[in-house]
């Protein structure tokens, strides 16, 4: 994969974890695959058209901050990526909640979309076994 589609499909998956993207419809329906599926933190799975009215009607405390480490991409083949990372949720008033991230974007035409995503709970001080430290905050 080259540079600029890595960068794309960082910059789409950090744009999921932004209040103003996941309150539009639009935004989620260009950036999700119809065929898209989740298996949640929670236990629960999702479809696209169940995750994009459970994200446009779930609202963030002011504040709120999603905080991304251990980014990594890996290609699977031609036009599929597999995205891992680590993310550390905030807000004021509330414990740090920590998940290892995994997102599989698929080419469409000129743009890259989510066909799957998957949130699994993590402890504070559970770094992978990699070394990257890059680390971006999303508010």
């Amino acid at each position: 994969m080259n540079g600029h589609s890595d960068n794309v499909i960082r910059a789409n998956e950090e744009l999921l974890l932004q209040p103003r993207a996941r309150m539009s419809a639009t935004e989620l329906d260009r950036l999700l695959a119809d065929d898209f599926r989740e298996f949640g933190a929670s236990g629960r799975t999702w479809t696209k058209p169940e995750i994009i009215t459970s994200l446009t009607a779930a609202k963030d405390a002011p504040g709120t901050r999603r905080i991304v480490t251990e980014f990594r991409t890996q290609t699977l083949a031609d036009g599929l990526v597999l995205v891992t990372y680590r993310c550390q949720r905030t807000s004021p008033g509330t414990s740090d909640t920590f998940s290892w991230r995994s997102s599989v974007w698929r080419r469409h035409g000129d743009d890259w979309q989510m066909v799957f995503h998957q949130g699994t709970p993590s402890i504070p001080d559970q770094p992978s076994s990699g070394t990257d430290t890059d680390l971006h905050s999303i508010e």
